[in-house]
Order: structure tokens, then C-alpha cells, then sequence
């Protein structure tokens, strides 16, 4: 072997003996510190997201919108009877006595509250299927929107009723909601602090699922 051919495979020994020298004591290394870290290591695995619980797929548990693949849809009601449905749902705005005031001697400056608020709840319940994405549109047979004055600020009722293959409870909930919004926005002028609140269900009635009346407080 030629001299140049000696010291080439020197150096290659050489440099493969110094990186098995290396991986041993990196190897030491790495086993000290798991050995030393052992609460490191707790902690580390105590911090370890838990494992994902997985919804049960039953028909009764499932959710109607979300499909087997949880993939967003509109329910098909093309089998369902077209029953009498009927909703009720209520609202809250409360406001300071100030503002109550005004309203019972009609110093707003947009003009009635109530009346306008009234109108807003019948047009938003017949736009329902346009403001909420899943829901059907619905040939509505009757809306009314109620408004009342009392010793905490306006109180808000909205009945809808329909002769249709689903309910309308969203449309009911959306009529107080958006009357609860125009009472806000004619009274803003005077008083900011108004609270909307208590926006629920009161009564159901018709389909499938069957009755439903809110329990007294």
C-alpha cells in the first residue's frame, strides 16, 4: 500500500474511532440525565394533554346538524308529517329608572320604543332562515311580538306559530332577540347600560319531540 493510502486509512480509523467515542459518551450521558430527572420526567408527563374522549354515535346522541363524518348539514325533514308548531319565547331589556321614565312619558328621541320594537321582532322572525344557516325556511301563519314596560325595564314576548315538517322555536327566539336589540338601539341615546338578558324558550308545542313548557322559577 502506497504511503498516501496508509495515513488516508489512519485518518479514517482515526475519526471513526473518535465518533463511536462520542456516541458512547452522549449515550452516558443521556442515561444520567433520565436517571437524575426522574421528576422532570413526572412533571413532563403530567402535563400531557388527556386522551380525547370520543362522542358516543348513537342515533338518540348525536347531533341532528353533524353527520357521521362531523361534517355540518341541513336536517332533512322531507319525511316528517306537517304538524301544527307553535313557539313562545321571551327576553329581557333591563334599564335604570331614569330611562323607564322616559319611556312611559315618551321623551325618546327616536319616537316608541315598543312599537318599533314590536314591528323589528315580526320582520326578524320571517328572516330567521337567513340569519341562523341550518334553519328551514318556514311558511309562517302567525307571528305577534308583545313589549311591556315594567318596573325593570321592557319585557319582550314572541309567539309564532306555522303548519310545517319542523318548529319554530328559532323563530320565536329570534323575534325577542332582535326586539331586545331595537329596544337598545332606541333608548341608546339616553342610557348604555341596558342589559339584555334572560333570551329563552317558553313553550313548544307540536312534532315529534312533543311539549315543552318552561317550569315556573
Amino acid at each position: 500500500m502506497s504511503l498516501v493510502g496508509q495515513r488516508t486509512k489512519k485518518t479514517i480509523t482515526a475519526e471513526s474511532q473518535s465518533a463511536q467515542r462520542s456516541h458512547r459518551e452522549g449515550s452516558r450521558r443521556s442515561e444520567m440525565k433520565i436517571e437524575d430527572g426522574n421528576n422532570d420526567t413526572e412533571t413532563c408527563c403530567a402535563t400531557l394533554p388527556a386522551k380525547p374522549q370520543v362522542l358516543s354515535t348513537s342515533p338518540m346522541e348525536q347531533l341532528s346538524h353533524v353527520d357521521s363524518e362531523g361534517r355540518l348539514r341541513m336536517v332533512d325533514t322531507s319525511e316528517k308529517g306537517i304538524t301544527v308548531r307553535r313557539a313562545v319565547a321571551s327576553a329581557h331589556v333591563l334599564m335604570s329608572p331614569q330611562t323607564i321614565e322616559a319611556l312611559r312619558e315618551h321623551r325618546t328621541p327616536k319616537g316608541d320604543p315598543l312599537e318599533v320594537a314590536r314591528l323589528a321582532g315580526i320582520m326578524a322572525a320571517k328572516r330567521t332562515s337567513d340569519l341562523i344557516p341550518l334553519c328551514h325556511p318556514l311558511p309562517l301563519t302567525h307571528i305577534d311580538v308583545r313589549a311591556v314596560l315594567d318596573e325593570r325595564g321592557v319585557a319582550l314576548e314572541g309567539e309564532v306559530s306555522t303548519n310545517a315538517q319542523t318548529g319554530v322555536e328559532m323563530e320565536a327566539l329570534t323575534a325577542v332577540s332582535v326586539a331586545a336589540l331595537t329596544i337598545y338601539d332606541m333608548c341608546k341615546a339616553i342610557e348604555k347600560g341596558m342589559t339584555i338578558t334572560d333570551v329563552r324558550l317558553e313553550v313548544k308545542s307540536g312534532g315529534k319531540s312533543g311539549d315543552y313548557v318552561r317550569n315556573a322559577p
